[in-house]
């Protein structure tokens, strides 16, 4: 067995969960701020808004996302899908509404919002770099 093919099969240590959380929040800070450089009806008054409308986004789509994906659940199977892309609408929402410096001008903005991260982040499952160690990304890679 070669070197390199030994190395690939040498599973590495998980981050600590304070690194994992630390990528996770500087991803979704690297997302709200890719929206607001794209839609002019997404803004953030400074960095630390910025910083924290991803602290609060990270926050609602650990904790509140699955448990309304779950509820959601029998829309969701009658609609497609697209019942949830409504609960990725509200996730947003409701960081505006927590985040005074963090504003979403208008619904068809919110819509707009919620596809560029939604795009974002598929880009984000397949490219290599330090997100790919949490959340689903994290799952995907232990599988493949």
């Amino acid at each position: 067995m070669s070197a390199s093919s030994y190395q690939a099969n040498v599973e590495r240590p998980d981050p600590p969960l304070i690194v994992r959380l630390g990528i996770s929040w500087l991803t979704n800070a690297l997302v709200l701020l890719i929206v607001t450089v794209l839609l002019t009806g997404v803004t953030a008054s400074n960095a630390g808004a910025l910083l924290f409308a991803a602290a609060v986004f990270g926050v609602l789509n650990t904790i509140l996302k699955p448990l309304l994906r779950f509820i959601t659940l029998p829309l969701a199977v009658l609609t497609l899908g697209i019942a949830w892309f409504f609960v990725s609408m509200l996730m947003l929402e409701i960081t505006k509404w927590i985040v005074s410096g963090f504003n979403i001008d208008g619904f068809w903005t919110l819509v707009g919002a919620t596809l560029i991260v939604w795009v974002v982040n598929v880009i984000l499952d397949f490219t290599p770099g330090p997100w790919q160690v949490t959340g689903k990304r994290r799952r995907r890679n232990r599988r493949g």
